[in-house]
């Protein structure tokens, strides 16, 4: 009998080519989505007369650089030469190569592409998905081995629809326990980073399991397999359930008909098998979480928002003790002060981890009938989900409360055509990195779920949101 298999050895097996090695292999590539970035992969392409191998199984998505605000005005509210040269060279490497599945800056399904992947149904349970940005992790949260790549590895892949490989170990993180009220799937993901570290799970393929993750919604899932990177995975996975399969119904690349049946059968033989061996194993007691955001420079520095900015000289590791050090002088905080007070400048909702339709719908339960006190801005994830929440009068109670309401992109995530936060000020931000000079140079940024982020927003600092919803 064959032994128990994980589930990234399933699909890792299903997709190997040919073995180099122990541990390498030449895998087909299923999906492999490209954005503005990419054209350091196309122009190799074209250096060498090569066109793309696999058309069809491309998708391109204009968001890094797309502007959010004055989006009516086309490829005209671009006011960088350089960026607008970027998004018309995409255009360009798109017709070349006969893309069609192009969602440029004025397509009704333009997004960020690990938002548009999944509601457009491209992201599927089993399939080997890559994309030239380190979040491509966020798609495994459909049960996908995803991937992120760089511009040599993109021009494989474009050109042969394979990719080198070496294996990640696994590990599995187990949430335990209910979600208590107020936590969010951004609060367990950070809680996890907190907890390993941002290199405790370098070289291994996360599978996130657990009764607090199995309850969280397919949008939740996306967010904690999103940040995956954040603790140096290589990828992030979550058995594909019922739910994945109510929410892949009936979408544009979802199977149909008799394709469906045959597809959620083999989607149903993923899940790791019973006695299936990881190579590491970490617990989490989802009872015990509360929501959280991060102090440091670091998206493991991170701590509920009920207690303080810790001392550096608590960390036993001397290179810790020295980024913490760093990272305080940075954001300008002392060891001891109550995270729950500190002040904040700006405010933003959207990004790749937190700009979805119930991301949206959690900060207006927040924002209804209040008032922020600091700039603000929201960017949707896509051009969709914009439109939804319009439909839903999302839009009116964040214009109410006196949000600025975008367009979708990548915006203020990495300080894109504008997004920014002024220097020395601090940003409650839904984004997954708070790096020194993410969002801007010199900014600050506290990272948080979409509620806590209305609730710095209404109260100018750090907050508590439970205190202000029920």
């Amino acid at each position: 009998m064959n032994a128990p298999r994980t589930m990234l050895e399933k699909i890792w097996d299903r997709h190997v080519i040919v073995r180099r090695g122990a541990d390498e292999a030449l895998l087909h590539v299923d999906r492999n989505f490209v954005h503005e970035g990419s054209f350091h992969a196309f122009g190799a392409l074209a250096a060498e007369g090569r066109k793309v191998r696999k058309p069809r199984q491309t998708f391109a998505t204009a968001d890094h650089y797309v502007p959010t605000r004055n989006r009516e005005q086309g490829i005209n509210a671009v006011t960088d030469p350089e960026m607008r040269n970027m998004l018309e060279l995409f255009a360009q490497n798109t017709r070349a190569n006969g893309i069609a599945n192009y969602y440029g800056l004025d397509h009704p399904q333009q997004g960020i592409v690990h938002v548009v992947g999944p509601e457009l149904g491209i992201t599927q349970p089993g399939l080997v998905i890559t994309c030239g940005d380190s979040h491509t992790s966020t798609h495994g949260a459909f049960g996908a081995l995803a991937v992120g790549i760089g511009a040599s590895q993109l021009k494989q892949i474009l050109a042969t629809q394979c990719i080198w490989q070496k294996q990640p170990k696994t590990m599995r993180i187990t949430v335990a326990g209910a979600i208590p009220s107020g936590v969010t799937a951004k609060d367990i993901v950070l809680a996890i980073i907190a907890k390993i570290g941002t290199a405790g799970a370098t070289g291994h393929a996360i599978e996130y399991a657990g009764s607090a993750i199995r309850a969280l919604s397919m949008e939740g899932r996306l967010t904690v397999c999103n940040m995956s990177i954040e603790a140096g995975a290589r990828a992030g996975m979550i058995a594909p359930d019922e739910k994945t399969y109510a929410y892949l119904e009936g979408r544009e690349f979802s199977p149909r008909g008799a394709h469906w049946d045959k597809a959620l059968e083999f989607w149903r033989s993923l899940p790791t098998d019973d006695g299936a061996r990881f190579d590491r194993e970490v617990t989490l007691d989802a009872n015990t979480l509360a929501p959280m955001v991060t102090w440091g420079t670091s998206p493991e520095e991170a701590a509920s928002i009920t207690t303080a900015v810790p001392d550096p000289a608590s960390a036993g590791d001397a290179d810790k003790r020295a980024h913490m050090a760093q990272a305080l002088r940075y954001m300008e905080l002392k060891p001891g002060t109550p995270l729950e007070g500190i002040k904040i400048q700006r405010a933003f909702i959207g990004t790749c981890t937190n700009g979805r339709i119930e991301d949206l719908r959690a900060a207006a339960a927040v924002l209804k009938g209040r008032k922020i006190v600091v700039p603000a801005w929201v960017s949707p994830g896509s051009s969709a989900i914009k439109r939804q929440a319009e439909a839903e009068g999302l839009d009116r109670i964040f214009r109410e409360a006196g949000f600025d309401w975008r367009a979708s992109g990548c915006s203020g995530c990495a300080a894109m055509n504008g997004d920014t936060v002024p220097a020395g000020e601090r940003c409650a931000s839904t984004s997954n990195r708070n790096f020194e000079g993410r969002q801007g140079k010199g900014a600050r940024t506290h990272l948080m779920s979409p509620a806590m982020v209305a609730a710095a927003a209404v109260t100018g600092k750090l907050t508590d949101v439970r205190k202000l919803v029920s």
